[in-house]
This record gives structure tokens, sequence and C-alpha cells, in this order.
């Protein structure tokens, strides 16, 4: 007879993996992925590396994971802030909500974005990337059919709104920081002019 988990083992089970992921993405926060291992993933959840690899295969699984939990909550935070309003309206909270929340963690936020990772993280990045172009889409189909904004190539123009907001945030996000928060009005109004706004 194979042997199952108890439920009493397999809340435990689940309640050492929520610990290890939450110490995980701390880690993460405060070192970005450069400084994430799996010793230092152990030694903030005052567990062995053992531990984690029983929930986690290698520190890439691990990261996979931070990513799709993280990504997940930016583009429902940025989906229900451009939920309603005209393209202005909607085109202001997606940029001020994903740069300002950016801005926030700058740290966690680089990982995201920019600093160098595995390629089985990095290929998150794309569904990332693919999940703002989404939300940023449906903004600019409901503008083009108020006739807010002109007709335009709705797949291109927001893929490349994502494209040039990252690229833009890298700078401040970056080891460097260049500059601060002051960039986000300069973002928003970049973004509207790319898609045909009159100021």
């Amino acid at each position: 007879m194979p042997y199952r988990r108890t439920t009493a083992v397999q809340a435990r089970l689940d309640a050492g993996r929520e610990k290890l992921f939450a110490s995980a993405i701390e880690v993460l926060s405060a070192r970005g992925y450069g400084g994430l291992s799996i010793a230092s993933v152990a030694a903030a959840a005052g567990v062995s590396a053992g531990s984690v690899y029983t929930h986690f295969e290698s520190k890439s699984d691990l990261v996979v994971a931070i990513f799709r939990e993280v990504c997940s909550r930016e583009v429902d935070a940025v989906a229900a802030a451009s939920s309603s309003g005209d393209v202005v309206e909607r085109v202001t909270a997606i940029v001020e909500t994903f740069a300002g929340r950016a801005m926030k963690n700058r740290t966690m936020a680089y990982a995201l974005l920019a600093e160098p990772v595995d390629p089985a993280v990095d290929a998150e990045r794309l569904v990332f990337r693919r999940s703002f172009t989404a939300a940023i889409s449906q903004a600019i189909v409901a503008g083009v059919a108020a006739g807010e904004i002109p007709e335009q190539n709705v797949e291109l123009a927001a893929a490349g709104l994502v494209g040039a907001v990252g690229e833009i945030l890298v700078g401040p996000l970056g080891p460097d920081r260049a500059s601060g928060p002051e960039v986000i009005p300069d973002l928003v109004a970049f973004a509207l002019r790319s898609l045909g706004v009159t100021p």
C-alpha cells in the first residue's frame, strides 16, 4: 500500500514551503538575484539548505516560482488601476502604478526587469511582459474605439510602450540609480505622446 501523507503532515510541509518562499522573496528584495542563493534563503528561514531542496529543485526553480507570484501581483495591480476611464486616465494609471510600485522596491524590480538571470527565469520575464502588454492593449483598443487616439497597430504600440518603460526604468532601478521617482511624470507624458494623445 502506497504511503499517504496525513492532513497534519501535508499542512506542516505546506507551511514550511510558504516560510521558505516568503524568506526567498525577502532575500531577493534585499539582495537581488545575484545575492540570492539556497544557503541565503535557508539562513533567512532558519532551516538547513537541504530543507530548501525538499521544496525546490534548484535556485532557478525557486526564483521562477517567485517571479510568477510577484509578477502576478504586479499585473493584477496594474489591471485594477487601469480598469476604467478614458485613454489618458488608463494609460496614466498603468505607467504610474507599474513605475510607482517598482520605485518602492527597486532591488526587487531590477531583478524582475533587468538583472542577469538564468534562462528559465528569463523566460518568465517574457510572460510578465506579455501580461503588461495585454493590459496596455486593452487601454489602446478602448481609446481608439472612443476616438480619443488615432487608429494604430495596437500590439506594436503596446509592446513598444512596455519595452520603453522597462528600459527607461533600468537606470533608476539599477545599482547606479541614475534618477528617481521624478522620472514617472515624464514616462507618463512619453507614453501618451507615443499613442497620439493631443496635449
